[in-house]
């Protein structure tokens, strides 16, 4: 018996700001067993529509049943799913290390150049890096300044737009706009 092949896969959720959508999202993933690898949560390009990005790792039978089940929620406007190819996407990694431990290396001038970092803040006791890019981007950053005494480290969750020139919910929210119009003229 062949299994469906495992991929990354990236969902966003369109509505409006309610408590608790990421619970009730969340539960969905694990009913399935799917582990939740990053989630971000906006505003969206739509007013009073908020966008929630969530990836995870399974086949696409699987998630295009988790999909389904997430628009069945009350609150949800639309769910799509993607794979990178259908997106743009890139993450922010924050990075504290000892300012006297990269002194004494005297690679900041390297680290920033050849990772494309960007300091944020340098004090006598600690500098702050910022880094966006690609999660292998990211983490390649880590590994050179864990020689440094690295103190701290975190990652967004990913934000993703789609390789589209139109956005899917836009479509979505006219259809209804439109559907409504209807049927307020077949009662009038």
């Amino acid at each position: 018996m062949a299994y469906p092949e495992r991929q990354l896969f990236t969902v966003t959720v369109y509505s409006e700001n309610c408590v608790g959508l990421l619970s009730q999202v969340s539960v969905i993933f694990t009913r399935r067993c799917l582990n939740i690898e990053d989630v971000s949560a906006s505003a969206s390009s739509v007013p009073d529509i908020h966008k929630l990005t969530l990836t995870t790792w399974a086949d696409r039978p699987t998630m295009e049943k988790v999909v389904r089940q997430i628009e069945k929620r009350v609150d949800v406007i639309r769910a799509f799913l993607y794979t990178d190819d259908d997106i743009l996407y890139q993450e922010v990694a924050l990075y504290k290390v000892p300012t006297a431990k990269l002194l004494e290396s005297a690679s900041v001038e390297d680290i920033v150049r050849h990772h494309g970092a960007r300091i944020l803040e340098m004090t006598p006791e600690y500098t702050v890096f910022e880094k966006s890019g690609h999660p292998w981007e990211t983490e390649a950053l880590l590994n050179r300044l864990r020689s440094l005494d690295i103190r701290q480290f975190v990652r967004s969750g990913r934000v993703a737009v789609t390789k589209s020139p139109i956005e899917y919910v836009d479509i979505y929210l006219e259809e209804q706009r439109l559907r409504k119009q209807k049927l307020e003229n077949n009662e009038g």
